[in-house]
């Protein structure tokens, strides 16, 4: 009956999709600079893949030679088989397009503007495209319906309060009215936070760039009056001027000698305003930003959001209401008949932990066994795959630091999840839900698996409750059970209030350490430095939670910080800030390690700062981490929050409200990062659940975002620059954002990095 129901469903989005409206339309159109107009307009769509009953015909043939099962009828491919017993057929995706020609695009004649002074044409035409989606219409083939921006160049500037209307040269699209109202119409140039800030925030920024593609920068200058205006009233509530924050050829916004925007970007500073309202930042002779909140509940409403992304990657249960608009059958569950065993592969033997040297999968498929793994449910699933990996835990690590540095406030806050009517926070439940199915995964003698993985990545068509693949447990090892026994315990300590739960959790966790330190005992090889990071920390939070004197020894033999000039992290030898923050709370503490782990924190505090001193936008990140991997999507914050805490010192927190505002919608795509918030979020990210069932993604889930092209493969640009204008090589990075579902690097997403770190740095900024 589930099964039915879902198809019902698909088919009938997949009908409504189909008879959707026109091809090509206009999404905007704004002023850029007083003589310069941005108009942005689609020109097609994908209607998605669906999946319906499968009867086979004569003739039909199975193309086994990948884990993909591609249906192919008369010679051609029309799909995949879904399914355990391969009764059910996803259709390719169908591209529906009328895709304009460059030249038109491109000329001058193709646009007018009607207004007081009569007709306009463009002295020239600047141009950037992209693509809007993503269809798989063959087995390796897409289409690529697209975005384009053209930024019309006039003799003179238009007149503000006048009206307009933009026509286009064989009727290819409708006309378009607007008035030039700088506090009114939208710019594309002005950037600023869709979450808005909380009146004591005093980090206020909005910010003035444009990169028109193939024309270059549009220029403007230090100095340029804004205002920051009451929607509500209209009447402006604080005015100042533009300042220089990054030139084009400033080349030091990392190490690596790069600037990442292309342009000269300017900052708009507003951080005296702190009446409540809803506001807009506007330019004169520009336009203005997307409508944004001052308000005490700024962040915690954010929070809510990215914490909530969380639930939205459970395993083991159905997705619904009343929790959530989002539907998904149960996926991964032993009672719905998914069978999971044993591989004699732990975790850090294989690529997907510690063995950089081999595949994904391949050797924890050939340590399969026939025995089977009772009870292995639950855990968040990561991105466009079900794995759940002991890597995941950092979200249950920083969502309890979040509890236990701020009970109050979490006490009371409600993430509405199906634990919520208990006594306990929710972000506690939540944090629990992710380590009690590692719980499950401990064997009688105390190891801990560090999770479950299909054999391969995910059959094309198929939901992640219709997983038709292998599916195999981690043999137990120590590095998970050092991962597992820090956060259990840490639990156990943050439970001081339900002792019979903390019990529990202290019981497994000292299993656990023990079971680990049995093991590495009679081990003669050396371990990456992660193992030993996984068991300082574990042995810090069993001395927090027992003030067993072994523990701290243990602790004290295996941290950095005996050494007074030990940074946090240092490259292939060490990485422990979660282990220095924990003693930093210990009273009975060796107080030269403790007086070395808190001038290390500061350190790495203050690089995080000047980081962002050196960056255009304020983001900041370990300053020689690549741009990648949410390095602009979400902030790396933690250790300024902790700074902050430790300290009082308010240029961590300011540092941290700057480094938050990229990922929240200050940025040149005027895009928050995290699905379900802010005016434009990402409507495409490698969410396989939401594609298949033709939903939006759910709400939270923060997807990696912007990446620098470093020349490396990348096998997914040859599709975007089927479209790409100019070239996908040549755009600035801040720029490079493609709102597509298939390409990975950018628009996919995971547990650990960016969604645990852009919760924790909002979550502190809502509770401090």
């Amino acid at each position: 009956m589930q099964r039915a129901l879902l198809v019902t469903g698909l088919l009938l989005a997949y009908a409504s999709r189909a008879n959707g409206g026109d091809l090509r339309g206009v999404t905007h159109v704004g002023m850029v600079a007083p003589d310069i107009v941005g108009v942005t307009f689609e020109d097609g769509y994908v209607e998605y893949g669906a999946q319906t009953p499968y009867a086979k015909r004569p003739g039909d043939v199975v193309d086994t030679s990948s884990h993909h099962r591609w249906l192919s009828r008369g010679g051609k491919a029309i799909g995949a088989l879904v399914g355990a017993g391969q009764d059910t057929l996803w259709s390719f995706d169908t591209l529906h397009a009328e895709q304009f020609e460059p030249r038109y695009l491109d000329s001058p004649n193709s646009y007018s503007l009607h207004g007081p002074d009569g007709p306009l044409t463009p002295r020239s035409v600047h141009r950037k495209s992209k693509p809007t989606d993503f269809g798989r219409v063959e087995p390796w083939a897409f289409g690529t319906p697209s975005v384009h921006t053209v930024c019309l160049r006039l003799a003179d500037p238009l007149t503000e309060g006048a009206e307009y209307s933009l026509t286009f040269a064989d009727d290819a699209l409708p006309p378009h009215s607007f008035r030039v109202g700088h506090r009114e119409l939208r710019s594309e140039a002005v950037h600023v936070s869709h979450i808005g800030f909380r009146p004591d925030d005093t980090a206020k920024v909005a910010f003035l760039s444009c990169w028109m593609g193939d024309g270059g920068a549009s220029e403007y200058a230090s100095g340029m009056p804004f205002e920051v205006v009451n929607v509500a009233i209209g009447a402006v509530a604080f005015r100042g001027e533009t300042i220089l924050s990054k030139r084009a050829d400033d080349l030091t916004e990392d190490p690596y000698g790069r600037n990442y925007n292309g342009v000269d970007v300017y900052a708009l500073e507003f951080g005296d305003l702190t009446t409540p309202g809803e506001y807009r930042v506007a330019v004169p002779g520009v336009g203005c930003s997307y409508p944004f909140r001052i308000d005490r509940d700024t962040w915690r409403d954010a929070f809510v959001v990215s914490a909530r992304g969380f639930y939205h990657q459970r395993s083991g249960i159905a997705l619904g209401p009343p929790y959530t608009d989002f539907t998904r059958p149960r996926s991964f569950h032993p009672a719905d008949g998914m069978v999971v065993y044993e591989s004699a592969a732990a975790l850090m033997d294989t690529g997907n932990g510690l063995n950089g040297a081999d595949s994904n999968f391949g050797v924890l498929v050939s340590g399969r066994t026939d025995r089977i793994v009772d009870d292995a449910w639950g855990g968040y699933m990561d991105a466009g795959d079900w794995d759940r990996r002991i890597q995941h835990l950092i979200a249950s690590r920083l969502l309890l630091e979040l509890a236990d540095e701020f009970p109050a406030f979490y006490g009371a806050l409600s993430l509405n999840i199906p634990e919520s009517a208990n006594t306990l926070p929710d972000i506690v439940d939540e944090a629990l839900f992710n380590l009690d199915f590692y719980r499950r995964l401990q064997t009688t003698a105390g190891g801990i698996r560090g999770g479950i993985e299909s054999e391969e990545h995910p059959r094309n068509g198929e939901g992640s409750w219709q997983e038709s693949l292998g599916v195999m447990a981690y043999a137990p090892g120590i590095w998970s059970s050092y991962e597992y026994a820090g956060v259990a315990a840490q639990a156990a300590r943050v439970l001081h209030a339900a002792p019979e739960l903390a019990a529990t959790y202290r019981e497994s966790a000292l299993r656990a350490m023990r079971w680990a330190e049995g093991e590495r005992a009679g081990r003669h090889d050396e371990d990456p430095h992660a193992v030993d990071d996984a068991r300082n920390l574990a042995a810090v939070e069993l001395y927090r939670l027992t003030d067993d004197a072994e523990w701290h020894e243990l602790f004290l033999a295996t941290t950095a910080f005996t050494d007074s000039a030990a940074p946090l992290y240092l490259w292939q030898n060490h990485d422990q800030a979660h282990a220095a923050w924990s003693y930093l709370h210990m009273d009975d503490a060796d107080d030269d390690v403790r007086d070395n782990c808190r001038r290390a924190l500061l350190a790495e505090a203050e690089e995080r700062v000047a980081q962002g001193e050196r960056t255009a936008f304020g983001w900041t990140k370990n300053p020689w981490a690549p741009v990648a991997w949410g390095a602009l999507a979400a902030p790396d914050g933690v250790t300024l929050a902790r700074a902050h805490r430790l300290t009082g010192d308010s240029h961590y927190l300011d540092a941290l409200t700057l480094a938050c505002q990229t990922g929240a919608g200050a940025n040149p795509v005027n895009v928050c990062y995290t699905t379900g918030l802010g005016h434009v979020s990402p409507r495409h990210p490698l969410h396989i659940d939401s594609r298949l069932s033709h939903q939006e993604p759910p709400p939270g889930l923060t997807v990696f975002g912007p990446k620098h092209l470093d020349g490396s493969e990348d096998w997914a640009l040859r599709f975007v620059d089927q479209v790409a204008h100019p070239p996908a090589e040549e755009w600035p990075t801040m720029e490079a954002f493609w709102d597509v579902f298939w390409y990975p690097a950018v628009c996919e997403f995971t547990v650990q990095q960016p969604m645990a770190r852009n919760a924790y740095a909002w979550g502190y900024l809502a509770a401090r």
